[in-house]
């Protein structure tokens, strides 16, 4: 929240707020530059500026470049920290600043200088200048332009936070009438259901030694399935990452077998027999 009065009356504001609730107590901090998460926010003289915020504890580690990943996995990092940056940055001065700190964390992780010019000129690809000095953006206004060009999409949560309510709203309308759905409906399922009857998935664990494991499978299916019915079925062969150690050795919840009650059975005890004497000795 932001406060135009003096310091002393919003203390006793958020003071008396504690006493709202026994359960609930507020932890604040005023000043004129405060994070939210990994956002800073900053008032200048009544103007509020955001940057990206990085904690004084954090390292710059990121996943290496010397890392068995697919080559997909490097370039979304990349591209991830230049959105960030782009939407955080309310200034083309702390775009700036926080844009040399993504370049140097890479090189720091050993990514090479080559494939993060090639990422950033992809990023930066309508607004590239031609000053050898800044190499993409030199003005304000482009990066404003760009900026206003990002927050008009939705991010990757948004996105699926508006497909969940769509496909909620469309199994309501087929909650209606179940037996029956509307034709549309009907269509749309077919369609799905043909084109998976028309399409050969694959999925192997990436590693670096297995690189040309998809073009050795295409060439495997053409080879074994020419001139029959199987080439109208098109494969598609894809890569899953390799789990790492944390989830190798840590299990975060037990298997669902450790978790079932077992019930033991007693031994059973001899029966003595009728005529069977005890004897005790001392």
């Amino acid at each position: 929240m932001t406060w135009n009065k003096s310091e002393e009356e919003l203390r006793i504001l958020l003071d008396d707020a504690n006493t709202w609730n026994p359960n609930i107590k507020l932890d604040y901090k005023i000043n004129r530059s405060l994070p939210f998460l990994d956002l800073l926010l900053t008032n200048n003289n009544g103007t509020l500026a955001t940057s990206v915020y990085h904690k004084p504890a954090a390292e710059p580690y990121i996943t290496p470049f010397t890392s068995d990943h697919p080559r997909h996995v490097f370039a979304n990092i990349i591209k991830t920290s230049l959105e960030r940056a782009t939407r955080y940055s309310s200034t083309f001065e702390e775009f700036n600043n926080e844009r040399r700190d993504v370049k140097l964390m890479l090189l720091y992780n050993g990514y090479p200088s080559t494939f993060i010019e090639n990422e950033f000129t992809k990023y930066f690809y309508e607004y590239k200048s031609t000053s050898p000095f800044l190499q993409y953006i030199d003005q304000e206004k482009n990066y404003i332009q760009m900026r206003q060009k990002l927050l008009g999409q939705p991010t990757f949560r948004q996105s699926q936070v508006a497909l969940g309510a769509a496909q909620a709203n469309k199994d309501n309308d087929l909650g209606e009438n179940p037996i029956n759905p509307p034709e549309k409906y009907q269509d749309q399922t077919e369609k799905k259901i043909s084109n998976f009857g028309e399409k050969l998935f694959i999925h192997y664990t990436h590693e670096r030694r297995f690189h040309s494991c998809q073009r050795d499978m295409h060439k495997i299916y053409e080879d074994v399935f020419q001139r029959t019915p199987a080439m109208d079925t098109h494969l598609i062969v894809g890569n899953r990452n390799r789990r790492d150690i944390q989830h190798e050795l840590i299990r975060k919840r037990p298997d669902k077998k450790l978790l079932q009650n077992k019930t033991t059975k007693k031994e059973k005890q001899p029966e003595k027999q009728p005529n069977e004497k005890i004897t005790t000795t001392t």
